[in-house]
């Protein structure tokens, strides 16, 4: 056993130069998470590349068209991570390609079509001499990463193998596998001050806003938020069920049909108008701050998202629905009709100011842990296809992909809020109370 105040021993890893990648949406303490992989790597003899922007230059690599230090990578060295732990933004910037988009079944692998992308990601890799990848992202890197690891998997017994570990990445916190993940909570206080804020503008002015919050796959940032920034009501898409959701049959261009499950949007409106007539009627306040988690927007009916364009993993681009001024529209509408008297209702969109805010000191101590863990995942304990996670007092564990995604669809499963369990009872027993 070494000694409390000794550094732990170097492990006798074979790596002499490893890649960190880092992709989608920014969150605070991202800068943590890569200074602490690389330091932990470059103390112990191996070298670090920093791939810039996601995969960006991979996906496209060609060996007539190499990669240009500078442009596409870096070689990370101590005075680039000069006190960089702490620091806003993503020190290796972002982007949301995604090599794997062409893949969402094992048989897709015998493709050469589809697989070119994950090709040429692996030989960029190899073209820079890199031994293992540490990747860093939401769900959608983590699909991603798993097939990067399914590619290599196929190659010819002699190929060389570039072993991927995973580190989990999102604001949002619908994670499976970690307890939170880095961001949320300086992410859930930003907004939550921005809330409270609101709160005093409403106040002051008699109105309500309506604010979109990020979270596209469930309501975790959503409810924090409106908890930290005692909002009037948060709805997310765990609440769309019961008399608020309304499904309906889609017919596609073959003729195929199949059932969407869609917002009843005259409900959830409803809802909301009854929150601001209890509060004026019962509780004299004339204000209030309406939380709407944004990926409510996925479920509003097919007619209202035509044309909408989606990204690289199928998403819809929900800022250009802007779903605050759309139910603040429909919510100032509602209140007239039933009252007779109308009320300023104001619809904002919260969460990009949140992304590269400066982290809290809890996010930069589990993404620390995080970046030491890929560190950890790889060179002590010679892992492959495993996402990192931290539990309890900052302990680590290591989770195999086939736990975190489905071997037949390749899709991760989301982490929502159980409807009913503690963490949604504490926002109802928090806002607004409404007898329905």
């Amino acid at each position: 056993m070494a000694e409390s105040l000794s550094r732990p021993p170097k492990a006798a890893h074979h790596f002499h130069r490893v890649a960190i990648l880092f992709a989608g949406g920014p969150a605070p303490g991202a800068n943590a998470v890569i200074s602490t992989a690389a330091t932990s790597f470059m103390r112990n003899d191996t070298e670090v590349v920093g791939m810039k922007h996601g995969y960006s230059s991979l996906a496209d690599f060609s060996s007539d068209k190499p990669l240009v230090e500078g442009k596409d990578y870096i070689n990370v060295t101590t005075e680039f991570l000069k006190r960089t732990r702490s620091g806003q933004g993503i020190m290796l910037g972002t982007a949301r390609t995604n090599p794997g988009k062409h893949i969402s079944d094992p048989a897709h692998f015998d493709d050469e079509e589809r697989v070119k992308p994950l090709k040429n990601t692996y030989e960029g890799l190899l073209s820079l001499g890199v031994e293992a990848l540490i990747s860093i992202g939401g769900d959608d890197t983590l699909k991603t990463a798993n097939k990067f690891k399914l590619y290599q998997d196929r190659l010819p017994a002699d190929a060389p193998r570039i072993p991927v570990v995973h580190l989990p990445k999102t604001i949002d916190n619908d994670y499976m596998g970690i307890d939170f993940t880095f961001g949320y909570f300086t992410a859930v206080d930003f907004l939550g001050g921005e809330i409270r804020n609101l709160l005093y503008d409403a106040d002051a002015g008699r109105s309500y806003f309506i604010c979109e919050s990020m979270g596209r796959s469930a309501g975790w940032l959503a409810y924090g938020a409106a908890i930290s920034g005692e909002a009037s009501l948060v709805i997310s898409v765990e609440d769309i069920h019961g008399k608020y959701r309304e499904d309906e049959t889609i017919t596609d261009a073959d003729g195929n049909t199949s059932t969407k499950h869609a917002m009843n949007v005259d409900e959830v409106v409803g809802r909301i108008v009854k929150t601001m007539r209890v509060r004026e009627e019962k509780e004299g306040k004339e204000y209030g701050v309406i939380v709407l988690a944004e990926g409510l927007a996925e479920f509003l009916p097919s007619k209202q998202l035509e044309g909408v364009p989606r990204d690289d993993h199928g998403h819809i681009t929900i800022s250009q629905i802007q779903l605050g001024k759309m139910f603040a529209k429909l919510v100032g509408d509602e209140y007239e009709r039933q009252t007779g008297r109308s009320r300023k209702v104001v619809g904002l969109q919260l969460g990009y100011e949140a992304r590269c805010s400066k982290p809290h000191a809890f996010d930069v101590m589990l993404g620390s842990q995080l970046g030491v863990g890929g560190y950890r995942a790889l060179a002590e304990r010679g892992l492959n296809g495993v996402m990192v996670s931290v539990s309890g007092q900052l302990d680590l564990n290591y989770v195999p992909f086939e736990e975190l995604v489905d071997p037949k669809t390749l899709v991760t499963v989301v982490r929502y809020v159980e409807p009913g369990c503690d963490f949604h009872s504490l926002a109802r027993f928090l806002e607004t109370f409404v007898n329905e």
